[in-house]
């Protein structure tokens, strides 16, 4: 394979362990994201009078826990409304996907947003798998904290091996498992991924992961994202629909519109 040890040394560890933790690709493009983010919550004109510095952290101080997904899904709509937010996300990631994926990529079309308070058992992400909700398993997830995120303020995963053995036992519908019946089932093999801000996460979405109560003092808050090379195979969630793609090359569009049907016969 025509791969420098570089990327050798990148593509084990994904293999191995699932995920990668690296510094975003580009701190100018980071940058750009958090000030997406300052002048969102400026313009959601909060009236406390709070240190816009350390707001995301205290969220949880200035904005009540039954307001706080109406909350979340105003900003949601405002990041990805006309913003250039998709194309910073990939340039923060961008020779790691590219070394990862490929270089002719799918992007998922909204960018999600994750808040969770102290305590808040309201913003549990299940125990699951992407791919066992109509996933391509040949996605991956960038993630990116905007505060540093450790223990149970960040998120979980299982490694290969569990998530097979795991899997079994929790689509077994005969188990009958709750989410905190599942999370028992595992707790004790999960990893808890220290993620902090300036830094990305990229990870395996066929392995099980998810988070559980923010058990820290601060807030968190957290994107994520879905790439795929446009040519690998889809599942319930296509191109058009749910992907778009953003770095299609000059060869790939004459061959996807060549018609060998109607060229003109030799004479």
């Amino acid at each position: 394979m025509y791969i420098s040890e570089k990327e050798k040394k990148l593509h084990n560890s994904y293999l191995k362990n699932g995920y990668i933790i690296l510094p975003v690709a580009n701190k100018k493009a980071f940058k750009e994201i958090e000030n997406i983010f300052r002048n969102v919550t400026k313009s959601l004109k909060l009236n406390q009078n709070f240190n816009r510095k350390i707001f995301l952290n205290d969220t949880h101080k200035y904005v009540d826990i039954k307001n706080l997904n109406n909350f979340r899904l105003k900003i949601i709509k405002k990041i990805n409304n006309g913003l250039n937010l998709k194309e910073l996300y990939y340039e923060i990631c961008k020779p790691y996907i590219n070394s990862i994926v490929g270089n002719e990529l799918a992007i998922q079309k909204n960018i999600n947003l994750s808040i969770q308070f102290p305590n808040d058992d309201s913003s549990l992400l299940d125990v699951h798998s992407d791919t066992w909700a109509g996933d391509s398993s040949f996605e991956v997830v960038v993630w990116l904290p905007l505060v540093d995120c450790f223990k149970t303020k960040s998120m979980y995963i299982l490694s290969k091996r569990d998530t097979k053995k795991y899997s079994e036992i929790i689509l077994n519908k005969n188990n009958n498992l709750d989410n905190l019946k599942m999370f028992k089932l595992i707790k004790n093999k999960i990893k808890w991924l220290n993620v902090k801000k300036g830094n990305i996460l990229i990870f395996n979405q066929n392995l099980i992961h998810g988070n559980h109560v923010n058990l820290e003092k601060d807030t968190r808050w957290s994107m994520n994202c879905r790439f795929k090379s446009i040519f690998t195979p889809y599942s319930e969630k296509a191109i058009g629909e749910y992907f778009e793609p953003i770095t299609l090359r000059p060869a790939s569009k004459d061959g996807m519109f060549y018609d060998a049907q109607n060229l003109p016969t030799a004479k």
